[in-house]
């Protein structure tokens, strides 16, 4: 499943380094409409937890998902999950839509929830979503993939705490993704179910910006978006952007797009630019363009000098190990769990209140 050309089924690995014994922390998958489940159980599972149950509308879907997680046990239904007293986590990534529904009928059977991104698509799921978790005391975990599963996002986080650069003024994000129309389902167009190009792209970039400036709000400045080349689909937008300015005085600006050529060597060159007071630090996330294939590259250049690392292997994916035994020890030591709602709040608010673009070529 780590298909590198298709961001739709781009599902990272990583080295084993179980957090927990065998059957501690079982999970329940209940949705698998986008390829991003099996990245969240590859994670999940190379942490010690086991894929237990695994529920979905089509059948064929839960066929493809028990052929790389064959002990997983089909569920009759959601509810035969919600209602399983061994499952202590419940993994989705359903339709946008209907994530943050599933959610809270998974918080309130007393299960922690592990969403795909973008969690929610509206400001009355945020607010119902925030409102559950302080009643039920569980965790709506979020996976905002672009930070949490690129070894060089981990290696960047290390180096800002160690001062590598100072202190953070400014982030950009670059999200360019490849639309593989051949392998889109009819719901990824209609902007109902997923919210809005900024919504659904636009925040995992928000995520980090917050994240990497060490902030806990912001402003939306401006934003922006347009089809300007998929106009055949009428809900759909191809291209986004936003300018934040953040409640410690940090700024950030990110945009996101539809359009990655189909020359590139994967999905989408992401790539991330913090500006520090003492130097700066660039992530080529997935590739490094006509040099190296291989993407988690980092670029820091601060008074000592120029460095380049190469971060695959290195460093790991700290979250899921955080995420496991979050739900064995009821911690919260993975995400701060109001941010990880903030950013998408603001995800939806940059979408509500951005300037529609319409192309003149």
């Amino acid at each position: 499943m780590q298909e590198k050309s298709s961001g739709q089924f781009y599902a990272p690995k990583g080295k084993a380094a179980p957090v927990c014994a065998q059957g501690e922390c079982n999970i329940g998958v209940i949705g698998l409409d986008h390829g991003h489940i099996y990245g969240m159980c590859n994670g999940l599972t190379e942490a010690g937890a086991a894929i237990a149950m695994v529920y979905d509308r089509d059948a064929a879907n839960v066929a493809r998902f028990r052929e790389v997680y064959p002990d997983a046990t089909p569920a009759s239904s959601i509810d035969e999950i919600l209602r399983a007293s061994d499952i202590k986590l419940v993994a989705s990534a359903i339709i946008p839509a209907e994530r943050g529904p599933l959610g809270m009928r998974a918080l309130e059977a007393g299960k922690h929830f592990f969403s795909d991104k973008p969690p929610f698509t509206t400001r009355t799921q945020v607010d119902l979503a925030r409102r559950t978790v302080a009643e039920t005391g569980k965790m709506y975990a979020v996976y905002y993939s672009e930070r949490l599963h690129v070894e060089a996002s981990v290696y960047a986080q290390r180096l800002i705490e160690d001062g590598a650069i100072g202190k953070i003024v400014h982030i950009s994000g670059w999200g360019p993704h490849r639309i593989s129309l051949d392998q889109r389902p009819e719901w990824f167009f209609d902007k109902a179910n997923f919210g809005g190009i900024l919504v659904d792209l636009g925040c995992h970039q928000i995520e980090q910006i917050l994240f990497y400036a060490g902030a806990r709000d912001a402003s939306i400045s401006a934003s922006h978006t347009a089809n300007y080349k998929f106009s055949r689909y009428r809900q759909f937008e191809d291209f986004g952007d936003a300018s934040l300015v953040m409640d410690n005085g940090a700024t950030g600006y990110f945009s996101v797009n539809w359009l990655t050529p189909d020359g590139l060597g994967a999905w989408g060159d992401g790539r991330t630019f913090i500006q520090g007071t003492d130097g700066y630090i660039e992530m080529r996330k997935y590739i490094d363009v006509a040099s190296d294939p291989e993407g988690d590259h980092v670029y820091l250049v601060n008074h000592r000098g120029e460095y380049h690392f190469r971060a695959a292997g290195t460093c790991g994916f700290p979250f899921f190990g955080q995420l496991v035994r979050d739900c064995i020890d009821n911690t919260r030591t993975a995400q701060d769990q109001e941010l990880t709602f903030r950013a998408t709040e603001l995800a939806i608010e940059a979408e509500e209140k951005a300037e529609k673009l319409r192309a003149k070529i």
